[in-house]
């Protein structure tokens, strides 16, 4: 089976709408680029992720999410974001920066699959300069690298922990 990739396809829309998704009478057509990509199953590398809850349950049990990703192409916290797994603390929902590095509110521990993740960023080095080895920022680790595959463990909110 061959995979397509097809960078530049374009797309003829009508330049005018009415509203309500009905269109007035198209006297013009506007060409408009737009990325396609096809990809074939199997032909990338995936990544599985377990994320272990912050606090454990009354059964002294510790609840876990799982999601899966392909390897190389999102950050942690894009994949948790997706897959609707939380990422802040209280004080982080208010006041994150929204993925842009800049306020170290989506720590994250990684306890295992380190390797399979992008080395810590200079954005990372600065926030997480007295916190353990395995603290990351989700908005800067970038989850595989194209070519790799495995399973990562990733404590959410290790601040919480005891």
């Amino acid at each position: 089976m061959a995979c397509v990739y097809l960078a530049n396809a374009m797309s003829f829309r009508p330049v005018r709408f009415s509203g309500a998704g009905h269109y007035q009478k198209p006297t013009n057509f506007l060409a408009r680029r737009k990325s396609v990509s096809v990809s074939c199953a199997g032909s990338s590398p995936e990544i599985e992720l377990e994320f272990i809850a912050p606090k454990p349950a009354n059964d002294g049990s510790y609840a876990v999410e799982k999601a899966t990703a392909i390897s190389g192409e999102k950050l942690l916290r894009s994949i948790m974001s997706d897959n609707k797994i939380e990422l802040y603390a209280t004080y982080g929902k208010l006041m994150n920066c929204g993925g842009g590095g800049s306020c170290g509110t989506c720590i994250v521990e990684i306890i295992d699959g380190k390797d399979l993740l992008n080395e810590r960023t200079n954005t990372e080095l600065k926030y997480l300069k007295k916190k353990p080895e395995s603290w990351r920022l989700a908005c800067q680790t970038i989850v595989g690298n194209k070519e790799n595959s495995g399973k990562v463990l990733v404590q959410r909110i290790p601040q919480w922990k005891k």
